[in-house]
């Protein structure tokens, strides 16, 4: 049976964190707004680019139309400007390589927007064929909904007891709940540990190779 393991992108594979803190910014920066650490945004990332915006503006400001302001100056520069400062994390290319080696079909579900996902994958990533690349587009609903999951295990052709997905999140947590997958949290991602323990994911890795190990892969 193969076996297909769908991975999240921002906090996950790569530590992306302060090139979307940079470009969220420099969009707010732009407009007036008060900015915000880097650090601060490892809790406004995850549920897509417009809620991001909304969580960074300041109270009284979060409309649509202020969110639809912020992503018009983002967008251009984060195309620009993701992969500045974005890197994977340790030992994530030769797990890949690893699983790749081994038979696995691999995937990305992510709710970072198509264009800048695919860019990252590819340019990080090159050596490695992904069933699916998949990140938010118009008119998908955003993880935690399971559509992203069921569009890439028919893609893939597996069934749900043949996939595990791996995130970093509460939302990535929620994911696979809502999927009905094997679900693994990693630790090394923008949020606490406690965050994926409430979810009581299959396992909770704290390094690449541990989800090796939890594949059976030694």
């Amino acid at each position: 049976m193969k076996r297909l393991v769908i991975f999240d992108l921002d906090g996950t594979l790569l530590n992306t964190i302060a090139d979307l803190a940079a470009a969220t910014n420099h969009a707010l920066q732009s407009y007036g707004y008060p900015t915000h650490d880097t650090d601060a945004y490892r809790f406004f990332v995850g549920n897509g680019i417009n809620k991001l915006f909304e969580r960074a503006l300041p109270e009284g400001e979060k409309s649509p139309e202020n969110v639809q302001k912020i992503r018009a100056r983002f967008i251009p520069y984060y195309n620009l400007h993701n992969a500045d400062l974005s890197l994977p994390y340790p030992g994530i290319p030769e797990m890949l390589e690893k699983l790749q080696h081994q038979g696995f079909l691999l995937a990305v579900a992510s709710n970072k927007y198509q264009e800048a996902t695919t860019k990252l994958i590819h340019q990080f990533f090159p050596d490695i064929r992904f069933t699916a690349i998949l990140g938010q587009r118009e008119g998908i609903p955003s993880k935690p909904d399971p559509q992203i999951i069921e569009e890439i295990a028919q893609k893939a052709k597996v069934s749900k007891e043949a996939i595990v997905y791996i995130g970093d999140s509460c939302v990535d947590m929620q994911t696979g709940v809502n999927a009905g997958v094997t679900t693994v949290g990693v630790s090394w991602g923008f949020r606490p540990r406690t965050e994926l323990e409430a979810y009581h994911p299959a396992s909770i890795a704290d390094k690449s190779a541990d989800i090796l190990t939890f594949l059976g892969i030694g």
